[in-house]
């Protein structure tokens, strides 16, 4: 599976974005999906994870009200809804897959590029 993330931007306090991930091959459907997030001089954290099937979602405390993951199987695609953007936002959002629905960042074994969020203040 080859993912590739797009959607970030420079957006201002309060805005809002929507983070998409597209997945070439026909598999797309058989693996749980999940967004992580890196900010500058900080680790790697996940930030939500949606089944295949899209009927079960889990998010990191923390994102939990700002954050809805979502998935379109026919689309190939998975999306983060993020709204409310704060400045402590600002990171490399990156999506990636796993045939485990799991908040583990070394259960996923495909990973898309990222995609840059910059929120300003």
């Amino acid at each position: 599976v080859q993912l590739q993330a797009s959607g970030g931007g420079l957006v201002r306090a309060g805005g809002s974005l929507r983070l998409s991930c597209a997945a070439s091959g026909r598999t797309f459907k058989r693996y749980a999906m999940g967004w992580f997030r890196q900010a500058p001089g900080k680790e790697r954290e996940f930030v939500a994870t949606i089944s295949w099937s899209g009927g079960s979602t889990y998010y990191a405390d923390s994102m939990k009200g700002r954050f809805t993951i979502s998935r379109d199987n026919a689309k190939n695609t998975v999306y983060l809804q993020i709204n409310s953007l704060k400045p402590e936002d600002t990171a490399v959002y990156y999506c990636a897959a796993s045939v485990d629905y799991d908040s583990d960042s070394s259960r996923y074994n495909y990973w898309g590029q990222g995609t840059q969020v910059t929120v300003s203040s």
